[in-house]
């Protein structure tokens, strides 16, 4: 069984069900500790890059899995998977992907983008899917790991209505949880922005969203 980072463990204790998707595997660990911890039954990893694919099918050899050469998405079919995960990638990525074929996303999605994680959290809002929960992991950088439930419901019960801007920017159970690490790293990042001599406006608009955080 591979030895997972924080970063996986965490993504990794969020995903129970018969089949998962991983999109962008890399070398399939995730999959293969969730097939080999019996967290799920079937497993199926999508790359659209040769070495990738190849590493995932050395990983994944012996398994009940399926390796497959496609574009995200477009190598699911609808409904095959109960639930996603796609890690490791920028925000703007991850929404492209998610924007593809929205038809074959499965209800549960586990998300782990390296950067801006707001702008999953709005795509999230726009396109119906609630935010079930989110985790901070530690590792080489602090991720967020976002959990969404497709919903018939346009309203999000995570969002209350006031703050919204703020909600989305830094999440909402974060937000309501204000675990000590998060709070630390919002501190940081704070007092880092206050010294620069110079911020454009979007530097200093998330240093002023992070002084209102910082004082709820």
């Amino acid at each position: 069984m591979p030895r997972l980072d924080e970063r996986l463990k965490t993504v990794a204790k969020q995903i129970r069900c018969r089949v998962h998707a991983d999109i962008g595997s890399d070398h399939a660990y995730l999959l293969k500790a969730l097939l080999t911890a019996g967290r799920i039954e079937q497993g199926i990893a999508i790359e659209n890059k040769v070495q990738p694919w190849r590493n995932s099918q050395a990983t994944l050899a012996g398994l009940n899995a399926d390796v497959r050469f496609a574009e995200g998405v477009l190598g699911l079919r609808p409904g095959e998977a109960d639930s996603l995960s796609i890690c490791g990638m920028g925000a703007a990525t991850i929404v492209r992907i998610l924007q593809t074929a929205p038809a074959r996303l499965p209800d549960r999605l586990i998300i782990q983008p390296n950067r801006c994680p707001e702008d999953v959290r709005q795509w999230a809002l726009e396109s119906n899917f609630h935010l079930i929960d989110e985790q901070l992991a530690i590792g080489h950088w602090p991720y967020n790991i976002l959990v969404l439930q497709r919903s018939s419901e346009t309203s999000d019960p995570a969002y209350p209505n006031q703050n919204p801007e703020i909600q989305v920017l830094f999440g909402p159970h974060l937000l309501k949880r204000r675990d000590p690490r998060w709070l630390a790293l919002l501190n940081e990042e704070f007092n880092y922005l206050s010294k620069m001599p110079r911020l454009t406006k979007q530097a200093t608009d998330r240093r002023d969203a992070i002084q209102k955080v910082l004082k709820m």
